[in-house]
């Protein structure tokens, strides 16, 4: 039943050339007649709306936050990769290609990634083109650095905010076209259903978040880019706002959910702190870069970490994985912090928590500062000095967010991280034009599963989510959009808009008719430690059954003790969350279920059953190579559909990085 629409008759380095020689084109005089809903302004949703404007549709674009420029993209740290090669260093699109495949533990569609290398390329073009202020060498080449799964340069980046500027890129081209008049910008409101008529998906009902009113609007296609839903564990790195709704409300709509169990654990996260917090740090992935990550040898060593000498310092990542060292994946990143700080040998007050230190990164460039000025007898201070503002430049505003935090200096003293939530592969199922199984009804960006399989690669996420934008969307949508030109704009007058409409307003006053005495976050907290515990770095099949039960549980105490203060019909964020967590919580019993039936380990997804002798995850290709993609059937029901992964040319493999 679920036909990917890869094209088949071409080698698959040839296979997007081959489609875009081949779909279907809408003249610019017919584009003009055609709307389309983006929901979701980041980087895959202004990027899209941007490009579809450009190209003549007329498009209305949604967001919940008050402004374009606060969706989560803005959060992105250590860059974005593209196979251009500048450093020479052996990359190309084939090895950006292979390293998404294998460092998602080959559980994602080889078409759709090999697409995403080859127009890796063309967005570095197009974001300088937009001045986005990428780092430079001294002789203005853009610079390149490391990432975890590589042994090659490819991730571009502007400093530690990579993401902000790309962002404000996008953002730039799409009010381009908000002032051109081709997009239309709603801020401030939230999707909360869609609307199908003829099995088609036709538009949206939305809640203005300022007025409480519920609104209806139309559209040929709509297009959901809203992120993803790391916010189901409660601590995460996302910000608070970020959540599931628009792609659960699809869901329940007949769009089929691809992969939910696969999270992805960033290993660079600041340590919790205590049950006080609502959200957690990242600190980006690119200070494997250049930072060393540590424990001690001895279990329960309390001494500063300044205080350890060298020969009582245990590298583990370099001990255990020679050749990628501290950049290995961050699957495998993170479940050896676990392992290390399970063994007794973390650090901090938590012993929660691992070392990643600058002290050899800074001497290593002071020297060579030093080398430059031709200081040939430099003292180690200022040695140390030197390489100091080398490593400011490089990634001073991470440390800079580190001390605030903290308290610490990560300049004399190194940094404790810990592993924490951060993305999801998982989302909307959808082929190879991007179209989910309900006709009209596309997903972009983090909120689909198309491109990283069981792991993400760091600095992969920016680029799909531009990449789908700016270059695939733009291409797809004609295949489907061609057979509606004679189409005509459907009145909101229309009765599945009325029904649609209705069912939403119903279920904000069932809501708000619970009172009841528990908080909407006290509900979401009781759901992120179940999922942390029980489906989190590690899962077993005991656990996740007593998961469903808790969470099906949850579900109940949900809808019979929730209090929602103040009113429907103005500002009230309380009533806004309520609706995101009674979504997360259906998600959760979901994403339990999809990691219940996946008897195997790979990439984010580790099954404690199914683990080597060394403690590396066993993945199982003869049962498992396959999206499971998940239909609703109604309350506490789905249905398990399998699409068959086929590799033609990145072949499974022992996924070895030492």
């Amino acid at each position: 039943m679920l036909d990917a629409k890869i094209p088949q008759e071409v080698p698959l380095d040839n296979k997007w050339t081959y489609y875009k020689g081949h779909c279907k084109l809408v003249n610019p005089a017919n584009k003009r007649r055609l709307e389309v809903i983006v929901v979701g302004t980041g980087l895959a949703g202004a990027s899209a709306a941007a490009a579809l404007g450009e190209l003549g549709y007329q498009v209305k674009a949604f967001c919940f936050q008050d402004s374009p420029r606060r969706a989560h993209s803005i959060a992105a740290q250590g860059g974005i990769n593209a196979a251009k090669n500048y450093q020479n260093d052996g990359d190309s699109v084939f090895r950006l290609f292979y390293d998404t495949i294998k460092g998602g533990d080959y559980r994602a569609r080889e078409a759709n990634v090999h697409r995403l290398a080859e127009v890796s390329t063309n967005i570095i073009d197009q974001c300088v083109a937009q001045g986005v202020p990428f780092a430079r060498e001294y002789g203005g080449l853009l610079s390149n650095r490391s990432f975890g799964g590589t042994q090659v340069q490819r991730t571009f980046y502007a400093a530690g905010q990579t993401g902000q500027q790309l962002l404000i890129g996008a953002y730039q081209a799409m009010e381009r076209q908000v002032a051109l008049g081709n997009v239309k910008m709603y801020s401030r409101h939230e999707m909360l259903d869609v609307v199908m008529i003829d099995g088609k998906a036709r538009g949206i009902i939305c809640r203005n978040l300022v007025t409480g009113k519920l609104e209806r609007f139309f559209g040929h296609a709509v297009l959901l880019c809203t992120g993803g839903y790391g916010n189901v564990f409660y601590l995460s790195t996302n910000a608070m706002g970020c959540n599931v709704t628009a792609i659960w409300k699809a869901h329940k709509k007949g769009a089929w959910f691809g992969n939910p169990c696969f999270t992805q654990i960033h290993p660079t996260c600041i340590p919790v702190t205590g049950d006080h917090q609502s959200k957690l740090t990242l600190m980006s992935e690119s200070l494997r870069n250049d930072g060393r990550i540590w424990v001690p040898k001895k279990q329960g060593d309390n001494r500063k970490p300044n205080e350890i000498p060298e020969e009582e310092r245990d590298y583990y990542l370099e001990r255990r994985y020679p050749a990628f060292g501290n950049l290995v994946p961050r699957d495998v990143a993170s479940r050896a912090a676990k392992e290390r700080c399970d063994a007794g040998y973390g650090v901090g007050t938590s012993k929660q928590a691992v070392y990643l230190d600058y002290a050899d990164a800074i001497k290593r460039y002071g020297k060579i500062e030093a080398g430059k000025q031709a200081m040939e007898n430099a003292d180690e201070a200022t040695i140390i000095l030197l390489g100091k503002e080398v490593v400011k430049e490089k990634y001073g505003n991470l440390f800079d967010m580190y001390e605030k935090i903290t308290g610490e200096n990560p300049y004399e003293v190194p940094m404790r991280i810990y592993p924490a939530v951060h993305y999801t592969m998982g989302g909307l199922w959808v082929d190879y034009e991007l179209m989910t199984t309900v006709p009209g009804l596309y997903c972009l960006g983090e909120a689909n599963f198309s491109d990283h399989g069981a792991n993400r690669l760091g600095a992969s996420a920016l680029m799909q989510g531009l990449a789908d934008g700016y270059f695939v969307i733009p291409y797809t949508m004609g295949n489907y959009m061609s057979a509606e030109i004679r189409t005509k704009a459907i009145s909101t007058d229309h009765p599945a808009f009325e029904e649609t409409e209705k069912a939403v307003a119903d279920r904000i006053n069932q809501l708000m008719n619970i009172k009841g005495k528990q908080t909407v976050e006290s509900f979401h907290k009781r759901l992120g430690k179940i999922m942390w515990n029980k489906c989190g770095m590690a899962r077993n099949a005991e656990g996740l059954k007593q998961a469903i039960s808790e969470i099906q549980q949850l579900k109940k105490d949900f809808w019979s003790d929730l209090r929602i203060p103040g009113e429907i019909n103005e500002m009230n964020p309380e009533l806004d969350k309520a609706g995101r967590v009674a979504d997360f919580i259906e998600l959760g019993e979901l994403m339990c279920m999809d990691a219940l039936q996946r008897n195997e380990s790979c990439g984010g997804h580790f099954r404690e059953e199914s683990q080597t002798p060394e403690g590396e995850a066993d993945r199982k290709d003869d049962e498992f190579a396959y999206v499971s993609s998940w239909e609703f059937k109604g309350e506490n029901q789905w249905e398990l559909h399998k699409e068959e992964l086929k590799f033609e040319v990145a072949k499974p493999s022992k996924r070895s990085y030492k």
